[in-house]
């Protein structure tokens, strides 16, 4: 398999964004985006993906976070697509349980070629110390819109908002490195009887 690297940068008036990605890496993550805890929540779909990650970015932070957690989603979204390529010889599907102590969440992951999200998180507060929840969802949004893939997220229960958080990143991170597996008996072969993705 080749290698699936990519390299995608965002400029606006509202973002300046960078960020590299090699997904056949060993789970290595830098971060430095003004927002610690999507900094924290990045490192766990890094580590638990597998998936070697550099992101930098500098938003209007002094608005809010909105604009940058949502353009970090949609250039990461750009930066799979770009790596994934043709997605010949990959599973295309995964899926992944994660607990944290009382909070458990399911990700399940389709590199179908067609963006759709199913986000289904109640958190039992609106803030996690600064971060704002609302803009998970936000996150989620743009990353499926650009990396064209089927995600839906669920969290099944939960009391503490940053293990809720938390079981759902890990749980997207451990999904992903499921889906773009290199399937050995599919090598060459794009997963899916229309022949194209």
């Amino acid at each position: 398999m080749a290698a699936r690297k990519a390299s995608v940068k965002r400029d606006t008036l509202e973002t300046r964004i960078q960020i590299s990605i090699d997904l056949d890496g060993r789970g290595k993550g830098e971060f430095s985006t003004g927002v610690p805890f999507l900094d924290h929540m990045l490192d766990q779909v890094a580590r638990h993906g597998m998936i070697d990650m550099q992101v930098q970015a500098e938003g209007d932070l002094h608005i809010d976070a909105h604009h940058t957690v949502e353009d970090i989603g949609i250039t990461l979204g750009q930066a799979f697509a770009q790596a994934v390529g043709d997605k010949k010889g990959i599973r295309r599907y995964g899926h992944a349980y994660v607990p944290l102590d009382e909070a458990l969440s399911r990700v399940v992951v389709d590199f179908s070629g067609r963006p759709g999200l199913e986000y289904h998180v109640d958190y039992p507060r609106a803030r996690i110390g600064e971060f704002d929840v609302d803009l998970f969802c936000e996150f989620f949004q743009g990353f499926v819109n650009h990396a064209q893939l089927t995600l839906h997220i669920d969290n099944l229960r939960g009391k503490n908002a940053h293990h809720v958080a938390e079981t759902i990143f890990k749980a997207f991170g451990r999904a992903l490195r499921m889906a773009l597996e290199a399937d050995p008996r599919m090598q060459g072969i794009t997963p899916s009887t229309k022949g194209s993705l």
